[in-house]
């Protein structure tokens, strides 16, 4: 106790006044500046009235007007006062008495010494033994007020008015956690003009917690420093039953047992002193300890942590106070090593260990941590004590140690035993979930000429720029080896196809022959490669690398620079599709090509509306090869524009030919490909090919696919505009399987949708399906666009089709791909099931 002390000795004398005509917005704004929770209204030298936190909430925050009242409309009055040699104790009596948070202190001639609050009274009454026996649940006298997010600002001062709060609690948003909203709070907003809204908008997060059988000393030093004035206060469930404030620490002290009991320790009074230094010392070294301190209550909530704890995590101490421990979890432990954790606690009482936890920045770092159990009077679990240390140097110099084992300390990368172990590793995770992995075998070709002409530092120059090529060029998850002089290997650990590992076994080659410059000079180096593949080329790590190794002599054997799969089913594979790349190129001259035609139906009367010309390419060894194969290959290797050349030019002389033999005029729709789009020559291609076959514009159609419309739309728009203005109908094919966005079609002169068969398929036995097709025929229909539905394979499609109002449709049910000739017998025919129809 500290009974020698008075109002005087806790003054604050920095006094905030003003005029009574000054605007309550203003005062408030000079409150906000000051961080003063009041203001005194003085008139003619002396108090009049003042307005307080509390005061803010009679403002009618509906109305704006009501923040230009002059200030002595809304203030207290009279202004309460003590003598400045009224004892400390007394003046903590009057406060809950009067029930008020603040008293000018007058000197004995009445002069105004300055302003004393109840959070003065507190931090200096010297009752801390009273406040560390009593918890914080024994302080909440009032009930707590919760509102909803989404109340207007007003219904929550209101609110806090009538139910005589100074705060209340904010239900969270989309979220954000619980928040608070304060009288301070309130003060704020009217000094900001920003008084409209919903709550959840102006609510201070996050709310900042303690559980209940916390002390309130505990409490109150925690509100002293983290410069606070609430905490919410959490039952065992973790959920908020209360909000303390200074005012709840103030009015639980029972000062008459504070009286008696002082009496009672005035004989342990130089123990106590004796017990506070020694208490006040283990606290100072626990503050200055570089060590992470964090207590944890026996409910499993951080109660206190250092200086040291935030410097290590980056969390503040408000950030993880009435926290669960589990906050600093990395993730990379499982539930096995916490119940070894636990179960050591619970047996002998201390663990301790090494254990990866994440910063606040999420970074995961390693850690040595010692956690001891803080018994009770019981010999139950009163608190836990936990200490912690950054090991992340030693692990470093762990790494340093493992790397001259594992690691190759030329080219940084993994050596035979490390790059053996990963390959062990994958080849028992490939058999296990049963994929294809592959090993390459690389080797310099003659790279024994740069040592022996330019010497050994060259060549390590050189092996080091090949190490760097190689690891930049592989996949994430891949492994580049160093197996020693130059030898190179790799690991793929999983591939979807042997396409995967000749894509890159390419792609090395073409990075390693890439020049070099070393000491002035400029060097050129080619690499030998061989490929083998788990599990058809190897049941083992040895047999396996040596198959690889075998596979990469066999390059060399053939001339260097280039690779070879050891599998002699994968090598003819290969062989397959280089003669194709070599065939393709004269399958032109040969008229290796042919279109077949599919007829697109008018769903009113069944007839051919239209016709789509496709490619076959059928070639003298390989037979009918699908477009799906031979077109990605004309893309690659810049065929697709004397390709899609001739399609255009032949389609356009064909349908001229059904009209010239008196056929029905109908438009045919050939397929253009997002390289035609790219190398821009597609309009003076179709302006060739109507002049050549004489074909009026309006009876060709090009169809673009959504995906290739969706990644050049700039550069396809202004193309499509062009045709269009020739006459050209356009047709985005296969809609909704990419963006399937209806904005940028504004953007696109589009006569035709074609829904994609994906969704036509399963109409019958999906509402999902259904409801797409229905969708993207309403909206097409607004947009006054055409829709043909493809893939329609049966009589049910076409009925929902129907009922849809589906303008076109093309699929097997209405007829397959056929030859120019035999599509003449078509076009007098009602197409389409049912009465008066038919089907090919």
């Amino acid at each position: 106790m500290s009974e020698e002390l008075t109002a005087k000795d806790i003054v604050n004398n920095r006094l905030l006044q003003c005029e009574p005509d000054l605007a309550l917005i203003e005062a408030a704004r000079r409150m906000r500046e000051s961080n003063c929770s009041s203001i005194v209204v003085i008139d003619g030298g002396e108090p009049v009235g003042i307005w307080t936190e509390r005061d803010a909430l009679k403002v009618d925050f509906a109305d704006p007007g009501t923040l230009e009242v002059a200030v002595e409309c809304v203030m207290s009055t009279p202004v309460k006062t003590v003598p400045g040699d009224m004892p400390l104790d007394q003046v903590a009596m009057h406060f809950k008495e009067e029930s008020v948070r603040h008293y000018l202190v007058k000197d004995d001639g009445g002069a105004t010494l300055g302003i004393v609050t109840q959070t003065d009274v507190i931090l200096n009454q010297g009752v801390e033994h009273f406040l560390y026996m009593r918890d914080v649940e024994s302080a909440l006298s009032r009930a707590l007020l919760v509102i909803p997010g989404d109340a207007d600002l007003n219904v929550a001062a209101l609110r806090m008015r009538q139910m005589g709060v100074d705060a209340a609690v904010v239900e969270a948003v989309d979220d954000e956690g619980p928040g608070i909203i304060t009288e301070r709070d309130l003060v704020r907003l009217i000094a900001e003009r920003d008084t409209q809204g919903p709550v959840s908008r102006v609510a201070s997060r996050p709310l900042a917690c303690i559980p209940k059988d916390s002390s309130l000393l505990y409490a109150r030093d925690l509100l002293e420093k983290e410069g606070i004035r609430h905490l919410g206060v959490m039952g065992e469930k973790g959920d908020i039953i209360g909000l303390l404030s200074f005012s709840d620490i103030l009015e639980s002290v029972q000062y008459e047992y504070v009286h008696r009991l002082e009496e009672a320790l005035q004989e342990r009074d130089t123990a106590l002193r004796r017990s506070e230094k020694n208490l006040h010392l283990a606290h100072k070294v626990i503050e200055a300890s570089l060590d992470g301190v964090m207590i944890v209550g026996s409910h499993g909530l951080i109660e206190m942590v250092n200086p040291a704890f935030t410097m290590l995590t980056g969390y503040e101490p408000v950030e993880v106070i009435g926290k669960n421990p589990n906050i600093l979890a990395s993730g990379r432990h499982d539930e096995e090593f916490y119940r070894d954790m636990w179960h050591s606690l619970t047996t002998v009482g201390h663990w301790q260990g090494e254990i990866w936890n994440r910063r606040k920045n999420g970074q995961v770092f390693p850690e040595w941590l010692s956690i001891s159990v803080i018994p009770d009077e019981e010999g139950g679990v009163h608190r836990y004590a936990a200490i912690f240390s950054d090991i992340t140097e030693r692990k470093k110099a762990e790494e340093r140690i493992k790397n001259l084992a594992y690691f190759d300390m030329l080219s940084g990368l993994p050596n035979r035993r490390l790059f053996i172990d990963r390959l062990s590793m994958a080849m028992a995770t490939a058999h296990r979930h049963g994929h294809q992995m592959a090993v390459m075998f690389l080797d310099l070709d003659l790279f024994k000429r740069i040592n022996d002409s330019l010497g050994h530092n060259a060549g390590d120059q050189v092996l080091q720029t090949v190490a760097r090529r190689l690891v930049t060029s592989v996949r994430e998850g891949d492994t580049v080896a160093r197996l020693g002089g130059d030898e190179f290997t790799i690991l793929m650990p999983e591939i979807d196809s042997v396409d995967d590992a000749v894509r890159l076994a390419r792609r090395l080659i073409e990075e390693v022959k890439e020049p070099f410059r070393v000491e002035g000079h400029e060097l050129y180096v080619t690499t030998s490669l061989g490929l083998a593949f788990y599990p058809e080329d190897g049941a083992t790590v040895e047999s396996l690398l040596k198959n690889a190794d075998t596979a990469m002599y066999r390059a060399k054997d053939l001339g260097r620079n280039s690779f070879q799969m050891y599998s002699a089913t994968m090598n003819a594979r290969s062989f397959e599709r280089l003669a194709m790349e070599s065939s393709l190129r004269y399958a032109l001259e040969r008229k290796e090509f042919d279109l077949a035609y599919q007829v697109k139906v008018d769903m009113g009367d069944g007839r051919i509306s239209g016709v789509e010309a496709l490619i076959r390419w059928r070639h003298p060894e390989l037979g009918v090869v699908p477009p799906s194969d031979f077109i990605p290959l004309a893309e690659e290797n810049g065929l697709i524009e004397p390709i899609g050349a001739w399609v255009l030019e032949e389609a356009c002389c064909q349908n001229k030919r059904w009209q010239d033999a008196g056929l029905p005029a109908v438009r045919i729709a050939v397929n253009v490909s997002a390289r035609q789009i790219d190398q821009g020559t597609l309009v003076q291609m179709v302006r060739k090919a109507l002049e050549v076959s004489g074909l009026e514009p309006r009876f060709l159609e090009i169809e673009v696919t959504e995906s290739a419309l969706m990644n050049r739309v700039d550069k396809a728009a202004d193309l499509l505009h062009e045709l269009r203005f020739m006459g050209v109908h356009i047709s985005i094919d296969d809609f909704g399987t990419g963006y399937s966005s209806f904005s940028y079609l504004k953007r696109m002169p589009i006569d035709t949708l074609k829904i994609d068969r994906s969704f036509v398929q399963d109409m019958s036995e999906d509402s999902d399906d259904i409801a797409i097709v229905s969708s993207i025929i309403a909206m097409s229909q607004a947009m006054d666009l055409r829709v043909v539905a493809e893939g329609v394979e049966n009589e049910d499609q076409v009925a929902l089709l129907r009922i849809q109002g589906c303008d076109e449709v093309q699929g097997y049910l209405i007829g397959r791909p056929v030859s120019a000739g035999d599509l003449y017998s078509l076009f007098d025919r009602n197409l389409l099931p049912g009465e008066g129809g038919g089907v090919n």
